[in-house]
């Protein structure tokens, strides 16, 4: 049986891939429009955006804008979260806000929740952050603080992509990036939880390898890559380089969500 013949490509990625980390950027408040702290951030780094730009922003500086902010003493604990926060040694209002933003527990031991957050995929404390989580101008005897992550990543990817794609004239990708970890190896990597734009899945099935063998089950998580090239960039600790811009790759813009990325439950071994 002859063998599946290559199919054009409809990503490219060019060997000289550049990013740049838009400089400046303010700490991000509730209410903040994304779409003039990144022209700020374009303008102070003299670039311009073009076609097939992607602006990598972090999960943080959405969830800071949209108010996602959650005072611990604030929280009313459940009989659940409370036994189960008795039982791996975690505070027991952070566990009631991890079981509010999730549908399932994958794993537990002391000290680890991991759980199948709202949106889908698996990770730690249904990605919920207490560090760097303080909002502006809290009063000094609030808190502890947490910060969950967008309401809905892909939606506010794809509005501010709109917003800044009429403002620039340029057609453009954007990726939401969190930090996940992997129940295989130790580290956190850059990960998207929202895609915009550009494909979050480019399928090499069909193309050929370097001889001529053709690829049957190569698929990459392009949006995945992405976001963790970017995350080098970004940094994890008091950098505060929420956006970057990633330059390079060419793709067919169109309709695209970190759903894609999504692995069924039934095909899952990790959940």
């Amino acid at each position: 049986m002859a063998a599946t013949p290559p199919r054009p490509s409809a990503v490219e990625c060019d060997p000289r891939v550049e990013l740049r980390a838009l400089p400046g950027v303010p700490l991000i408040r509730p209410g903040d429009d994304l779409l003039k702290l990144v022209q700020q951030g374009l303008s102070r780094a003299e670039w311009s955006l073009r076609d097939g730009d992607i602006l990598v922003v972090t999960s943080k500086a959405f969830s800071r804008s949209e108010g996602r902010y959650v005072d611990l003493t604030t929280v009313k604990v459940s009989a659940a979260a409370q036994a189960l926060g008795d039982e791996i040694g975690k505070d027991p209002r952070l566990v009631e806000l991890i079981l509010r933003e999730s549908v399932s527990i994958s794993r537990k031991a002391p000290g680890v929740l991991i759980v199948r957050h709202r949106l889908g995929f698996i990770g730690a404390n249904a990605s919920i952050d207490c560090s760097n989580s303080v909002p502006p101008n809290a009063a000094s005897d609030s808190g502890p603080w947490a910060l969950l992550l967008p309401e809905s990543p892909d939606r506010s990817a794809e509005d501010l992509r709109r917003r800044l794609s009429e403002a620039t004239g340029a057609r453009l990708g954007i990726v939401v990036s969190d930090s996940l970890g992997r129940p295989f190896r130790f580290g956190t990597v850059g990960a998207a939880v929202g895609v915009a734009g550009l494909p979050a899945l480019w399928d090499r099935r069909g193309e050929p390898d370097l001889f001529g063998r053709i690829l049957e089950q190569t698929i990459t998580a392009l949006a995945d890559q992405v976001a963790a090239a970017a995350d080098l960039v970004a940094g994890q600790a008091a950098e505060g380089r929420p956006f970057v811009v990633v330059r390079g790759l060419k793709f067919p813009v169109g309709e695209h969500s970190a759903q894609e990325l999504l692995r069924p439950t039934n095909q899952d071994l990790y959940a």
